[in-house]
């Protein structure tokens, strides 16, 4: 049996630009992407076995532990792309919010794809990690490669940014979760179709050292904020705040103290920007 821990870190919006609707449903995206210092992390065991079996647990009750998390179906592909049966232990230790914005459930995935591919004694190259990860969702491929990074097409297109050194905060209320379908839709009915290019000037920004804080721009906000009055308390109460990815978890480039906002807000301070992505950790190999 062989064991391995993964540290698999969420990851905040800096910008996020909708260039248009592809013919396959998905938007096209620009979009600034940054890993955080908050962590998700998976125990993984392999056994060998005649046929596959992939077992879920975890310390949460928001998500499933079946065949619908992506977990499992990144476990599949990857057994299915390297033609591997086995059988897989997975205990997913939840910290990232969940429905928040913050790629929870894709950076567990990519995790899933580099835990197993060390286990298995790396029969995947990185650029056929990047092409599972592509196929399974939009920011797995920016959760496994780590820091500050461009994604664009639907998010799976990923180029290297010069690393950026902020403390993050961030803001979700407990109730609500917003999912990407609904984000997106709502935008697409959106009349109006705001052309800020934020991308571009914090990519300059970026590149002179310069402050990147009034660059912070998320399209999906733009299309969600008035339905929700979770979301104008936020706004209210941390006026530079601003969402990441689909919401509905908000950051704001500072460490807070005190936020005026009640318990049925979650408050997660003292992050940082991170210039990595996912981490395996050898626990142990044993011979059965």
């Amino acid at each position: 049996m062989k064991k391995c821990q993964v540290q698999c870190p969420a990851k905040i919006n800096l910008t996020l630009e909708i260039i248009n609707k592809r013919e396959d449903g998905f938007h096209n995206i620009k979009s600034i992407m940054q890993m955080i210092s908050l962590y998700d992390y998976l125990d993984i065991e392999v056994e060998e076995a005649d046929r596959t079996e992939i077992l879920l647990s975890g310390n949460s009750k928001e998500i499933p532990y079946d065949s619908t998390n992506l977990v499992y179906k990144a476990a599949l592909m990857f057994l299915e792309k390297t033609e591997k049966k086995a059988k897989i232990n997975i205990y997913i230790n939840k910290n990232i919010p969940v429905s928040a914005g913050l790629a929870g459930g894709s950076t567990d995935a990519a995790g899933t794809i580099a835990g197993l591919n060390y286990l298995f004694e790396t029969p995947l190259n990185r650029n056929e990690m990047h092409e599972l990860c592509a196929k399974l969702g939009s920011d797995l491929n920016v959760c496994l490669e780590g820091g500050c990074l461009l994604a664009s097409s639907r998010g799976e297109k990923i180029e290297k940014l010069k690393s950026i050194d902020m403390p993050v905060t961030i803001i979700k209320p407990k109730s609500l979760g917003i999912s990407a379908k609904e984000a997106y839709t709502k935008y697409s009915l959106k009349k109006h179709k705001p052309n800020y290019n934020m991308t571009e000037k914090m990519i300059e920004a970026i590149n002179q050292n310069t402050d990147i804080k009034e660059y912070l721009y998320n399209d999906l906000e733009y299309a969600v904020f008035n339905d929700y009055e979770e979301l104008q308390r936020i706004k209210k109460a941390v006026p530079n705040s601003i969402m990441s990815g689909s919401g509905s978890a908000y950051f704001t480039l500072e460490s807070h103290g005190n936020i005026p906002l009640n318990e049925q807000y979650q408050i997660i301070s003292g992050l940082n920007f991170i210039p990595y992505g996912i981490n395996v950790t050898i626990l142990s190999q044993t011979s059965k």
